[in-house]
C-alpha cells in the first residue's frame, strides 16, 4: 500500500512507520515537528508540513498517490487539555476535519485513527469492552470522541472506510535501540521511572496511594508500541467502505504504579526513590482493556505480554540515549 502517516515523527507514529516500511509498504510522513523528531523517521520520507494547511496536505496525498492514511498527529496530554481546551479542539478536532477535507478532495477513503481509552471516562466495569459508554471527563478525551463521531458520519455520507483504535498505555521501544520515547516534557510513567534509574531525576512521584486497588496505586494496561504498530497494519486490511471498525488495543493485563516501579528496579538492577503526592484529578483507579474484539476482528494479540520484557526494550533505548547514541 501507499500510506501517509500523520504525526509520523512522534513516538507511536515513528514506530508505525518503521513497522510499515519493514512490511514493504510505500510510506510517507507528515509532521510539523512541534512535538515529533526529524531523526525518528527516514529523511527522504518526511514532509515537514502542518496538517492545518489543507491544500498542502491534499497536494502530498495526490503527488504521492496515497491510498490510505494513518492519523497519529494529535495533542495528547490530559492536564494540558484541561488548561488549554481551545488548543486541543483546534489541534485535534479541527485539524482532523481538515485532513478529511484534503482526503475527500483527492479521493482517498481509507483512514486508521489513533483514538484512546480516554473516550470512555471513568470505567463502570473492567476490563473495558468496546460497548462501554463513552463519557470522557477531559477535553483530550472529548476531542478524540468528537473525531470518532465525525468519522462515523463521513463513513455514512461519503463511503469512508475507517478504524478507530482506542489505545490504553503505549510503552516500550523498538528492540535493538534507535527509536523510543522522547517527549518534552515527559509525562509517561515508565520513562519517568527509567530516567530516575539513570540519575536524571531525583525520584518518581506517585500520584495517590489510597485508591481501591491491592497496593493503593492506579492500575493500567501497558501495550508495547510495536504491538500497536502491528494492529494498525492489520486494521488497514480489514476496513470496509462506509463502515467503521472501533477496537480497544491493550494486553488485557493491568499493572499498578508500584508494580511498574518494582519491574523497573528488576530490569535496571537499581533502586528507584519514590515520593507520594496527591491524586490527580480524573485518574480512574483501574483501566484495563478487553482484547476479545481486536482478536476476532484482526486476528491480533499482543506479542509482548510480560511487563519486564516491555520495560527492557525501553531501558535499552534510554541507556543508549543517555550515552549519546
Amino acid at each position: 500500500m501507499r500510506i501517509l502517516v500523520t504525526g509520523g515523527a512522534g513516538y507511536i507514529g515513528s514506530h508505525a512507520v518503521r513497522w510499515l516500511l519493514g512490511q514493504g509498504h510505500e510510506v510517507w510522513v507528515i509532521d510539523n515537528l512541534s512535538r515529533g523528531h526529524a531523526w525518528a523517521v527516514p529523511a527522504d520520507r518526511l514532509h515537514v508540513t502542518d496538517l492545518a494547511d489543507v491544500p498542502a496536505v491534499a497536494a502530498i496525498l495526490r503527488d504521492r498517490q496515497i491510498d490510505s492514511v494513518m492519523h497519529f498527529a494529535a495533542l495528547a496530554q490530559v492536564g494540558e487539555s484541561v488548561q488549554e481546551p481551545e488548543m486541543y479542539y483546534l489541534g485535534n478536532l479541527t485539524v482532523t476535519l481538515g485532513l478529511l477535507r484534503a482526503m475527500r478532495s483527492v479521493g482517498v477513503r481509507r483512514l486508521v485513527f489513533s483514538s484512546t481509552c480516554a473516550t470512555y471516562g471513568n470505567p463502570r466495569f473492567t476490563p473495558l469492552t468496546e460497548d462501554h459508554p463513552q463519557e470522557p471527563i477531559n477535553p483530550y478525551g472529548r476531542t478524540k470522541l468528537a473525531i470518532e463521531w465525525a468519522l462515523a458520519d463521513y463513513a455514512a455520507a461519503y463511503g469512508l472506510a475507517y478504524a478507530a483504535l482506542r489505545y490504553f498505555n503505549a510503552a516500550g521501544a523498538a528492540p535493538g535501540g534507535g527509536l523510543g520515547e522522547a517527549h518534552s516534557p515527559e509525562t509517561h510513567l515508565i520513562p519517568l521511572v527509567l530516567e530516575t534509574a539513570l540519575g536524571q531525576r531525583d525520584s518518581v512521584r506517585i500520584f495517590g496511594d489510597d485508591y481501591p486497588t491491592p497496593d493503593g496505586t492506579c492500575i493500567r494496561d501497558y501495550l508495547h508500541v510495536d504491538d500497536l504498530a502491528e494492529a494498525h497494519a492489520l486494521a488497514l486490511t480489514q476496513m470496509q467502505p462506509g463502515r467503521g471498525l472501533c477496537l480497544n488495543l491493550g494486553t488485557g493485563r493491568g499493572h499498578s504504579v508500584r508494580e511498574i516501579i518494582a519491574a523497573c528496579e528488576r530490569v535496571t538492577g537499581r533502586a528507584i526513590p519514590v515520593e507520594i503526592g496527591p491524586r490527580r484529578l480524573g485518574d480512574p483507579p483501574v483501566l484495563v482493556a478487553s482484547t476479545a474484539a481486536a482478536a476476532q476482528a484482526l486476528g491480533w494479540r499482543a506479542r509482548y505480554t510480560e511487563i519486564d520484557e516491555i520495560i527492557r526494550t525501553a531501558w535499552e533505548w534510554h541507556r543508549q540515549r543517555s550515552a549519546g547514541g
